[in-house]
């Protein structure tokens, strides 16, 4: 049975370092200057699909996070959730309009992008469709990036919508820096974003959330 209740004087998200999802909520915490404890879930070791984690989330998947004394799972109302109730360094606009383009970059990302790649349809495509699973993942990558390019080449400045950081940034980063990396697509085609992540890798916040800054990295070399 999942918990009744829940410390209310602790945060504790579970994470794997990889993980795209994950790495959006760090982006936030980091950002708003929240601390919270880790707890590692090894995706590669199916560590989330064990009954303890199932009983939290019975999704079986990263990000879960437990926060004044509650239980929520999935990375993007988790954002909204810690954005409505820290609202120190607001990373959603107030103009409505402004508002739900910021949500519309956040969504290409979330359902449009990083579900194709994520390791479950990649595996069942290589092992049930005898099909290239990086090549499936890349072009669907790549229709995103386009996507993305041809949307925030109209709205940015440094950063994804002017000079401001929202939470497009906390998800365009994990997509498009993490896919360039783990599929070998050159940024440099898509000139919009490759500038938007190289100010983002300029952020403390950023790189305090980054893969090989979380303590289940293999290239964890302690607190910078």
């Amino acid at each position: 049975m999942e918990p009744t209740t829940y410390p209310k004087d602790k945060i504790i998200l579970y994470s794997y370092h990889r993980s795209s999802a994950s790495w959006r909520v760090r982006n936030v915490l980091a950002l708003k200057g929240i601390k919270y404890e880790y707890s590692a879930i090894n995706l590669l070791k199916d560590e989330q699909k064990g009954d303890e984690y199932a009983k939290l989330n019975p999704m079986k998947r990263v990000p879960a996070i437990v926060i004044d004394g509650e239980l929520l799972t999935e990375s993007l109302p988790i954002m909204e959730y810690l954005d409505e109730t820290r609202p120190e360094k607001k990373v959603y606009p107030a103009d409505p309009i402004l508002r739900a383009k910021v949500r519309a970059v956040c969504e290409i990302c979330n359902s449009g992008m990083q579900p194709l790649q994520n390791l479950s349809v990649l595996r069942k495509i290589e092992k049930e469709y005898n099909q290239d699973q990086n090549a499936f993942a890349t072009q669907f990558n790549i229709d995103g990036f386009k996507a993305l390019e041809s949307m925030l080449s109209k709205t940015a400045g440094k950063y994804c919508f002017g000079d401001e950081i929202t939470a497009a940034d906390c998800v365009v980063l994990p997509q498009v820096y993490g896919s360039s990396m783990r599929f070998g697509i050159k940024l440099e085609e898509y000139p919009t974003l490759d500038k938007i992540i190289k100010n983002l890798l300029e952020v403390q916040a950023f790189k305090d959330a980054l893969p090989a800054s979380q303590i289940d990295s293999p290239d964890y070399k302690g607190p910078q």
